[in-house]
């Protein structure tokens, strides 16, 4: 008899074991030791909603969750090299990334995604901004990334020393902003008359667009890549692929952003 509950027990539990590792919160990926499977990506801030729904497709598609760590691009470098954490780094540009490619952190890559920089007013235009040269005009208030922490902040300065207007329009700068998504917020109010933002960010009823022509522009390639010291490679790989995959680029599509590559930047260098 007592030899008949034994196995009886012994069967009820190897039934809850199966069912314990069949069942759990989304994102779940049954292993030896019953954990779940997740991976933390250092990603800029201007391409937060295209990223959210990637995440939300690829957990969907493979079980593993993914956590972010939205900020400016080079600020995210600067916790990297720091921590020495986390599993996969896609900033804004490629400038941070060459730089985390030097410093041995990048294991593999992908080009995703143009990032092309556009002048960005409130509704209404207040100030009469027609091109970048406008600027420069008198009492602009111009808001614009900080070089030091996020990759629109060095752009904006490389696209006026290249259009020679550093002494017309720095002197109107009121603000830089940590991230872009500060910049389109603090234009979106009022709190400026102009700023530089990726375009992708402008589809907004408080926003206008003015281009800059392409002759006096700099578009960056958004890459994507996983880390050397990530503690979990084949699933930072996976999600490498999945963004850079047809379904993650029609994301991006989405959201407004030209995929990688395209003609209408073939002279664009990654």
């Amino acid at each position: 008899m007592k030899k008949q509950v034994l196995i009886i027990s012994l069967l009820l539990i190897a039934l809850f074991a199966v069912f314990s590792g069949c069942t759990g919160s989304q994102g779940a990926v049954a292993g030896t030791s019953g954990a779940v499977k997740e991976i933390m990506v250092y990603c800029g801030a201007g391409m937060s909603e295209p990223m959210e729904e990637i995440a939300s497709e690829f957990t969907a598609e493979t079980g593993i969750e993914v956590n972010y760590n939205f900020g400016g691009s080079g600020t995210l470098l600067s916790q990297m090299e720091i921590t020495e954490k986390g599993d996969v780094y896609m900033p804004g540009s490629t400038a941070d990334f060459n730089t985390a490619k030097d410093k041995g952190f990048i294991a593999s890559e992908a080009l995703v995604a143009y990032h092309v920089p556009v002048i960005a007013v409130p509704k209404g235009n207040p100030a009469g901004i027609t091109c970048l040269a406008d600027l420069g005009n008198e009492d602009v208030k111009v808001e614009l990334g900080d070089p030091s922490a996020c990759a629109i902040g060095r752009l904006g300065n490389k696209i006026i020393e290249k259009n020679k207007l550093n002494s017309t329009i720095y002197p109107n700068v009121v603000s830089r902003g940590a991230t872009v998504n500060e910049v389109v917020m603090h234009t979106a109010l009022g709190n400026a008359d102009a700023s530089i933002i990726w375009e992708d960010l402008g589809d907004s009823d408080d926003l206008e667009l003015i281009y800059i022509p392409n002759s006096g522009n700099i578009v960056k390639v958004v890459p994507v890549g996983a880390l050397t010291f990530s503690k979990n490679p084949e699933e930072a790989q996976e999600f490498v692929d999945f963004v850079s995959s047809e379904k993650g680029l029609s994301i991006f599509e989405d959201y407004g952003f030209t995929t990688y590559p395209s003609d209408k930047y073939s002279d664009v260098k990654a």
